[in-house]
Parts: structure tokens; sequence; C-alpha cells
């Protein structure tokens, strides 16, 4: 099922903004889908290195640190990728609708 995001359209002359649907492609989802893997990849790296300096240095289990951490991530990614598509989306919605 393709993603899409309803945003509105302002029309010149109207008090009511008319609602337009846009729709990703299956390559613009896996893209985005890949690019906010690419992302959280990097920040969870990013975030287990500073975990594991803390843990050091407060003489805390590292590893229940990093099992912490790899929660969070599982949490937070679906809604980021939403974050991402919903951003693709609109990115496309002001492409078609320059003026």
């Amino acid at each position: 099922m393709a993603f899409s995001k309803t945003f509105p359209k302002t029309i010149p002359g109207t008090n009511y903004p008319i609602w337009e649907e846009v729709y990703l492609t299956e390559e613009e989802e896996k893209e985005v889908e890949e690019q906010c893997k690419k992302e959280n990849f990097l920040l969870m790296d990013e975030s287990i290195v500073e975990a594991r300096q803390i843990a050091i240095k407060r003489g805390m289990n590292e590893e229940d640190i990093v099992s912490r951490l790899a929660v969070s991530l599982f949490e937070k990614k679906a809604s980021h990728v939403v974050f991402w598509k919903e951003s693709k989306a609109k990115d496309k919605f002001d492409q078609k609708n320059k003026q």
C-alpha cells in the first residue's frame, strides 16, 4: 500500500483550502526508508559510544545501557520512518504546487 499524506492547497479568492493527497511511489518509499535507516544507524552508533563512556565514568553496567538504547531506538524507528515519508510527500507537494 502506497504512503499518502494530505496537504491544504490555498486557492486565491477563497477562504477554505482544497485538500490534495500526495502519494509516494514504491521507489520513493524505499529510498526514504533506506535514508532513515542509515541516519538511525549513525545516531545509534553515536549513542552507544556516548552511553559506554558514561557507563564507564559512572561505574555502571555497559550492557544494561546498550540494551536500553537498543529498545529506545526500536520504539522510535517507526515514527521516524513516518516523519521522513511525510517530509518527502511535503517536498513532492511543494514541487508540484510551486508558483
